[in-house]
């Protein structure tokens, strides 16, 4: 195999390697190229560069020697910009874009593997920066947008700078060559036989200099004249679309107050007990869209009534009509989140606590402190942000919510109990419909919920031991910062839960998309049959409408598909988006579960934001495309536990979100609820708090550039270099899904027990 070629730089290279294609040819040997942030392959050696895309080329300044070569011979590329390299063994990585593309490579000796990993992660490096770079060229360039109509007429002024720059060195050279001949002739007797020929070659030459002078001066003269018809144009236009900018932004500013107004008045004008954000026409529209999924058309009919009754999809979703009746008597104490039983802990006569665990449930807090009012024009930060990601957007404190994204994923456990009722499940297509019902309660709390979380440090963790009172536990850490990723892993009495979150978003101007991408994963410990149930799934898309102007409201659409990889159970959920036109309840789910035959045995019904119903299926007619389920008596499977009436005063926040950040001794130095910002926040110090949120992500950003600085000085030296590692987990191949995802070490809580805290980075 031959060697690799390091080219301009350790972060370029190429060279033969072995690919891993199938189980079939096991490891075929490819041709790789690294170049510019991407990483490519090929068959054979191409004989020219690797393709890359226009915008990339111009951001690397170099261009492709054959790009119809490279286009038809590559077999496939992975952008470096947010991927992950692990080193599997001695001769063995893989690199990974954390979603559908993974590559397993094998080079032929350590040293080689070591000279590509250490090249791959500088130009991952280089990579960021350059996305970094790019798109504050992008933001400079759409605030140039608005002059697109001056770009011909500058477009057409170049050009014709160009021929000017032309004609004067034509001119420049014919002048020379008129000079010498001007010596020539000069040099020569009157009586040379010569002299006539040399003067008719002045004569020529002559004339040649005066046909270009005449088109230097003429194309001079059309510059000049065009030049002075825009100048004044130009002038007008660039004041017109100052003051239009300007005025734009005025009245987007006026209309959202406005429109604050108008709200607040509607809110005092409605009945008590409607919330003004769920206020809807109650005039009857006809459903005109068509269905978007055959499975839209699916009836359900309940055994006990008559054939002819068609059973609705649960409609209403107003809050007070819900009971806030505890599904488990020990989930969080009583409902003012104090506990019933035993006393406090004694105290010795030193008054100290003897660390004797005397009662069952610790007494724990119900609410923050309130939220205080801060002004704050939200247009004037994001009218820049508009096309930008998510986690790029420098967003000051009064945005967010006192929560890190690692307390905010902690509360896809709220309902837990739900698993725990799932694990005594003997059918495994009813446990199916029990953790379907899991997957959907994680998306209550974010009905009143438009709060952002704060985005987690590189290091940054969260332990929720909550064992003595819900039976559960969970340990999360920020394992990558580009892209941002999180990895979490909880466990129950009967079950383990993890999974890798990271996400894609889009800030549209009036509302805001977050993709989730990353595998949640669930396995129980009991058996049904002779192995343990394990479960995958993924989020669907969140949607948070009316960024600019008008109250926040969230909605959660798509579609989830949960697969038992046992037995080949599945169930496929189905959100429904908001819809003006719908005569429908809102925020509504629906699903069935099939066997490994695809047969329906379940349906599960309800809405995101309530409760969840399930069913076993007794039968089935009408046709394969609108199939007619028959079903048994409904079993309410989940049902949320509303907020207190003015939980607006702390965040929307629940009974166990109030808990999350409550300050605890014993944790890691890198949990957060010792994240100095977000606790100045949660006490109302909002103005100190965005100091030191400033503080700790300049802090990060000089930690980030000294570790690229380090790695370019190892490649240079070429020297093995190890980039970060997380703590609390390792990356490793998903033997389910096949993809590189980061797995608990389960070392944590032996660490806690025993104090011992000498790996955590310093990052506060």
């Amino acid at each position: 195999m031959g060697e690799a070629k390091p080219q301009h730089g350790a972060q370029e290279m190429k060279g033969w390697l072995f690919k891993w294609t199938n189980y079939l040819k096991g490891y075929q040997r490819r041709w790789f190229v690294l170049s510019n942030g991407l990483l490519s392959y090929y068959r054979a050696e191409p004989k020219g560069g690797p393709k890359i895309s226009t915008r990339r080329k111009r951001r690397a300044g170099s261009a492709s020697e054959n790009p119809a070569e490279m286009a038809h011979t590559c077999r496939g590329a992975i952008s470096l910009h947010g991927a992950l390299i692990h080193t599997v063994d001695a001769c063995t990585f893989v690199v990974s874009n954390g979603g559908t593309q993974t590559f397993h490579i094998k080079a032929a000796t350590e040293v080689e593997r070591q000279q590509w990993v250490t090249a791959l992660e500088l130009a991952k490096a280089k990579a960021i920066q350059a996305m970094e770079s790019e798109e504050e060229e992008e933001e400079y360039q759409d605030n140039d947008n608005q002059k697109g109509e001056n770009t011909s007429i500058i477009k057409d002024l170049t050009e014709r700078l160009k021929d000017l720059q032309t004609c004067y060195e034509l001119i420049s050279k014919r002048g020379t060559l008129l000079t010498r001949s001007l010596v020539d002739l000069e040099s020569l007797e009157s009586a040379s036989p010569d002299t006539a020929s040399k003067i008719k070659t002045v004569s020529e030459r002559a004339t040649l200099f005066r046909i270009a002078a005449n088109a230097m001066i003429s194309t001079s003269n059309d510059y000049l004249q065009l030049a002075q018809q825009q100048e004044p144009k130009w002038k007008k236009m660039l004041q017109h679309e100052r003051d239009q900018k300007v005025r734009i932004e005025k009245m987007v500013e006026q209309l959202a107050r406005q429109h604050s107004h108008l709200e607040e008045a509607a809110q005092h004008a409605l009945p008590p007990g409607i919330p003004a954000g769920n206020h809807r026409s109650t005039h009857s529209v006809a459903n005109t869209s068509p269905s978007e999924d055959d499975e839209d058309n699916v009836e359900f009919y309940d055994a006990e009534e008559s054939d002819t009754f068609t059973l609705a999809i649960p409609g209403s979703t107003t809050g007070n009509s819900l009971s806030r009746e505890r599904a488990r008597n020990d989930s969080q104490g009583s409902d003012d989140g104090s506990s019933s039983e035993g006393d406090p802990a004694p105290i010795d006569n030193d008054g100290n606590n003897t660390g004797m665990k005397t009662v069952s449930k610790r007494i724990r807090r119900t609410r923050v402190p309130e939220k205080p009012n801060y002004p704050l024009n939200l247009w004037s930060i994001m009218k820049n942000c508009i096309g930008k990601e998510l986690s790029k957007i420098p967003m000051p404190v009064n945005f967010s919510e006192p929560l890190s994204m690692l307390q905010r994923l902690t509360e896809d456990y709220e309902y837990a109990e739900i698993l725990d009722r799932a694990a005594e499940c003997t059918d495994a297509c009813e446990q199916m419909a029990y953790v379907a019902a899991f997957t959907v309660s994680s998306y209550s709390t974010t009905a009143s919920r438009t709060g952002k979380p704060f985005n987690p440090l590189l290091g940054e963790t969260y332990e929720c031991d909550r064992t003595e009172d819900l039976g559960w536990r969970a340990i999360s850490e920020q394992v990558s910062h580009h892209p941002p990723m999180v990895a979490q892993f909880c466990e129950g009495r009967a079950w383990q839960c993890w999974q890798e979150f990271t996400m894609a978003s889009k800030f549209r101007g009036k509302y805001l998309q977050v993709i989730p991408l990353g595998t949640a994963h669930l396995e129980f410990n009991n058996k049904i049959g002779d192995k343990c149930p394990h479960y995958t799934w993924r989020k669907v898309t969140t949607t948070v409408h009316n960024i600019i102007v008008g109250k926040l409201w969230v909605d959660q659409s798509g579609d989830m598909d949960i697969i038992n990889h046992t037995d080949g159970t599945k169930c496929h959920l189905k959100y429904i988006p908001y819809s003006y036109f719908s005569r429908d309840s809102q925020r509504k789910v629906k699903g069935v579960v099939m066997n490994a035959d695809k047969e329906v045995k379940w349906v599960v019904q309800g809405t995101w934001d309530s409760k969840i119903e399930i069913a076993p299926v007794i039968s089935t007619s009408g046709s394969p495309d609108n199939p007619i389920y028959k079903t048994g008596p409904y079993t309410l499977a989940w049902k949320r536990r509303m907020p207190p009436d003015d939980c607006e005063k702390y965040y929307s926040f629940t009974e166990l979100a109030c808990q999350l950040n409550e300050p605890e001794d014993g944790v890691a130095p890198t949990d957060s609820r010792i994240r100095p910002d977000q606790r100045l926040m949660e006490n109302g110090h909002w103005d100190e708090a965005n100091k030191e949120k400033l503080r700790l992500e300049e802090k990060q950003r000089a930690v980030r550039r000294a570790r690229e600085s380090e790695a370019e000085k190892a490649a240079a030296e070429g020297l093995p270099y190890t980039a970060y590692e997380p703590v609390w987990f390792s990356k490793q191949e998903d033997k389910i899904t096949g993809s590189l995802c980061h797995t608990y070490n389960h070392e944590y809580w032996e660490c806690k027990n025993k104090g011992d805290w000498s790996r955590c980075p310093s990052i506060f």
